[in-house]
């Protein structure tokens, strides 16, 4: 008798959705039309565009094919989300003492909300999506995935733009300060996909601090995020952008970030990455208007066998236009990260002043770090720099601490401080600065 072998079956290669669950995903929200159709126009795109691979410049350093999509794909079902759920440190206040604004998503799901009345009195709407989708729709349905972040950027915007879950949706009139800081969270948990989203307009000569949350408790089955953030500052605008990310190591993420600046408007952007088995982020910088300023604070810690992707990107489309983006980040264990960034002028955009660097630290053989700066300069007035910077643990530091009786964990601990100082100086949030450093004692010290 010949032993017939069976055929293994091949895990899934892509989401498996369908439109079906784009017209349920509408109806179970009662979307408006346009928001309809407009989904199934991004699923129409989504069909058409493939898989991004290996052939793909920008994910040619990538390798995701290991994610179980018929798992980490399936449709979160939590009929009955809680606040109760979300640790109460995740709900403090990092920037300042009060908050102009709390909304709080568990599993997709808005559970908590709450804004002080005088944002209303100012006219400034601070919501979830859904909501402002149906409330607030000149204010949204221009802006929404027609500006900044596209859905033919890609297979995953494409998704997205078809498929969100959820998300907030900030507008600030112009000439409206804003004082006290917006709070959000996004909490998972139970495995699945979420699709979340962020859209923030500050109109002319408007100000505001926003902090977004990313996080999830810990379980075994796999989980995807597949996300989208859109900051639209207005000229003269003043935003001040943190986002934190500490998902679980079950966690995939893949997600387009990009801002839109007006004349003489400003950005500070701030991006913590700690958490996720795989992370790739497209972040990108647009200055549109003559004056506008964005930087960009980027710090990233992967152990284990973490893999963090991140692609950058200035844009000067505008003259006398400034850009100051610094990555640091450190690896050890088996992790491997890739950053890969770009300044790009426009032709006859003259006097630019581009800057972008990414620091890096090796903390074991077995890690890798991947660093490519590029610039595509189209005009002949500019001042552009780039730099990439590898370094590992300097012994005679550490070595000096331990001989004054402190632990090896501990004596490493301070030393990897050090490097990520430069970064931690950037940030002017004292309790953003204690999160991350608390985020690098996890990773170092274990606790």
């Amino acid at each position: 008798m010949v032993a017939v072998r069976q055929r293994r079956t091949a895990a899934p290669e892509a989401p498996l959705y369908t439109r079906a669950d784009v017209e349920a995903l509408s109806a179970v929200h009662d979307e408006p039309r346009w928001l309809r159709e407009s989904r199934l126009t991004a699923w129409d795109l989504y069909l058409r565009l493939p898989m991004p691979g290996k052939n793909d410049e920008a994910w040619r350093r990538t390798d995701y094919r290991h994610i179980r999509w018929d798992e980490a794909g399936r449709q979160i079902e939590n009929a009955s989300p809680s606040i109760d759920v979300v640790p109460g440190a995740y709900l403090e206040p990092l920037i300042g003492d009060r908050q102009g604004g709390v909304l709080v998503f568990v599993d997709g799901k808005p559970v908590f909300y709450e804004v002080h009345p005088s944002l209303a009195e100012q006219g400034v709407v601070f919501t979830d999506l859904h909501t402002a989708v149906r409330d607030y729709e000149s204010l949204v349905r221009p802006r929404l995935m027609t500006q900044a972040v596209l859905p033919g950027e890609g297979k995953f915007a494409a998704l997205h733009a078809a498929l969100w879950t959820h998300g907030v949706f900030l507008y600030v009139p112009e000439n409206v300060v804003v004082e006290l800081p917006l709070h959000v969270v996004m909490y998972n948990t139970t495995p699945g996909a979420t699709l979340g989203h962020a859209l923030i307009a500050v109109g002319e000569n408007a100000q505001a601090t926003v902090l977004v949350d990313y996080r999830s408790a810990e379980f075994e089955d796999q989980s995807v995020f597949v996300g989208a953030t859109e900051l639209l500052v207005g000229n003269g605008g003043d935003l001040r952008y943190v986002s934190l990310q500490d998902w679980n190591r079950e966690t995939y993420e893949f997600s387009h970030q990009r801002a839109r600046i007006g004349s003489d408007g400003n950005l500070d952007w701030i991006l913590g990455n700690m958490g996720g088995e795989f992370i790739k982020q497209f972040i990108e910088v647009e200055l549109d208007g003559q004056g506008a300023h964005g930087r960009v604070s980027g710090m990233f810690f992967a152990d284990h066998e973490q893999m963090f992707d991140q692609d950058t990107q200035q844009d000067h489309n505008a003259p006398l236009t400034t850009s100051d983006l610094l990555f640091k980040g450190a690896a050890k264990d088996d992790a491997r990260t890739v950053w890969q960034g770009m300044i790009k002028s426009l032709p006859k955009m003259q006097k630019i002043d581009g800057f972008q660097a990414c620091r890096n630290l090796l903390l074991s053989d077995d890690a890798r770090m991947d660093a490519i700066p590029g610039l595509e300069i189209e005009a002949d007035d500019v001042r552009c720099t780039h730099a990439a910077t590898f370094g590992t643990l300097e012994e005679q530091p550490v070595f000096y601490l331990m001989s004054r009786g402190v632990p090896r964990p501990e004596a490493e601990l301070a030393v990897i401080n050090g490097f990520f100082e430069e970064l931690l100086d950037r940030i002017p949030f004292e309790r953003v600065q204690a999160r991350l450093r608390e985020s690098l004692e996890t990773k170092i010290v274990g606790r």
